[in-house]
């Protein structure tokens, strides 16, 4: 982290402002500072040398151009961070769950981007990262790390993958099937809504469920392929081979080079896929609408995606709390603006729905008439995956199949106070 101090160029009242630069920032508003794949943040033109003294006109025309191109990014940042200077239309009927389904019958929504996070993999058997005391990060003693967080840094993986291996076990793709949620989204796409779905998982659920690669940015990295970690090598390998290694409780090494192989998983520490960033770029600018289930948004830079839409495009979360708020001061000093706001009273297009994340798609099906359609889904998918496990040579080291969502219960859920009960 560092600060920088800027008294010069800016208008009177950001004189003396000191910019806090965190690395997770995708760029510092002053300094520049920032991360090699900020492609999406407002850069700041190149620093120019210091003038020749002797050059007084050109030096002239040079310090407006200067001042025009440091005025413009000032009115990118705070119109992308603050939403000052843009226009902010209100497109909901009311911020409720059957507000959002009114608008998601209407003309006005065409393109739906879901972000999603290991909540929705919960009823599938697969816990999820932060719960106190049933969550991943709770349950790890067993494996002696210094911290939690330390199976999935690159630093401890290179000199002890063994837990991380152990863990993969327990947690392989394979051994457990799609939810509610995940139908969900792939009901999305068939109904021709679907821009993208932008994943924090790695269980490959989705592509399970019926979403192809081009309906998916698999933010975190995917277990369905792997490489050598030798930069010289970089062999590639499958699914099939990994799991067996995994299953046979042997460290995966290259077949060339002995190197340890990893999942194209995404490590804290290494560099997200360029298919992240790229996707941003294009996605954002014209979405209608999103979806944001079962995450707790605290991984950056995937939390600030909610920032990234219009400021008319509205947000629905669906989610066991209130996640994505933002206090505005410091999302203006981190470069993070778009904080949700579901309960103020200048709130206009975020609608939170609190409980389970299957019973929140199930209602929201409910509301636009696919409840039935859903379901039905469910049940000839779960049975295709059911009929293919039984078809396979058992395997002693897993179980004989993958391992049920449960059945939709009653919708039991908690509103915002704006929302009324479903």
């Amino acid at each position: 982290m560092k600060a920088c101090v800027q008294t010069s160029v800016w208008p009177h009242w950001l004189l003396g402002v000191v910019v806090l630069c965190p690395s997770s920032a995708p760029y510092c508003f002053r300094c520049r500072h920032g991360t090699e794949h900020s492609v999406t943040a407002p850069r700041a033109p190149a620093p120019r040398p210091w003038p020749n003294r002797t050059d007084s006109d050109s030096d002239t025309e040079e310090g407006a151009a200067g001042g025009e191109a440091e005025m413009e990014f000032l009115r990118n940042f705070f119109s992308q961070t603050l939403g000052l200077g843009t226009q902010k239309e209100r497109l909901l009927d009311n911020l409720t769950l059957e507000g959002v389904a009114h608008y998601m019958l209407s003309e006005r929504c065409r393109r739906v981007i879901c972000l999603v996070g290991a909540g929705i993999s919960t009823s599938a058997g697969i816990p999820d990262f932060r719960s106190p005391s049933t969550g991943l990060y709770a349950n790890l003693q067993k494996y002696h790390l210094p911290y939690p967080e330390a199976i999935f840094e690159i630093g401890y993986f290179k000199k002890h993958p063994e837990p991380f291996f152990a863990l993969a076990k327990e947690l392989y793709p394979g051994q457990f099937k799609p939810t509610l949620c995940h139908y969900f989204i792939r009901l999305l796409k068939e109904k021709g809504l679907l821009l993208r779905c932008y994943t924090q998982n790695i269980d490959t659920l989705e592509r399970v469920a019926g979403l192809e690669p081009e309906d998916l940015v698999e933010a975190h990295g995917t277990f369905h392929t792997s490489h050598c970690m030798s930069p010289l090598c970089r062999q590639e390998y499958t699914l099939g081979w990994m799991k067996e290694k995994i299953f046979s409780e042997v460290t995966p090494k290259c077949e060339k080079c002995q190197s340890v192989v990893k999942p194209d998983i995404i490590f804290f520490g290494e560099n997200l896929p360029a298919r992240f960033f790229s996707c941003i770029q294009s996605d954002f600018l014209k979405v209608d609408l999103l979806i944001i289930m079962g995450t707790s948004l605290q991984v950056q830079p995937f939390a600030s995606l909610i920032g990234k839409a219009p400021l008319s495009t509205p947000r629905l979360l669906i989610n066991k709390e209130k996640t994505g708020r933002t206090d505005p001061f410091l999302g203006m000093m981190m470069g993070l603006g778009g904080g949700m706001d579901f309960d103020s009273k200048k709130a206009y297009r975020d609608v939170a729905w609190l409980g389970d994340c299957d019973q929140g798609c199930l209602a929201l099906a409910d509301l636009l008439g696919w409840k039935k359609e859903l379901e039905d889904l469910i049940q000839k998918e779960h049975a295709s995956i059911d009929a293919q496990s039984e078809s396979r040579s058992p395997n002693p080291t897993t179980s004989a199949s993958p391992q049920r969502s449960p059945p939709p219960a009653k919708e039991e859920a908690r509103t915002t106070k704006t929302e009324k009960p479903q």
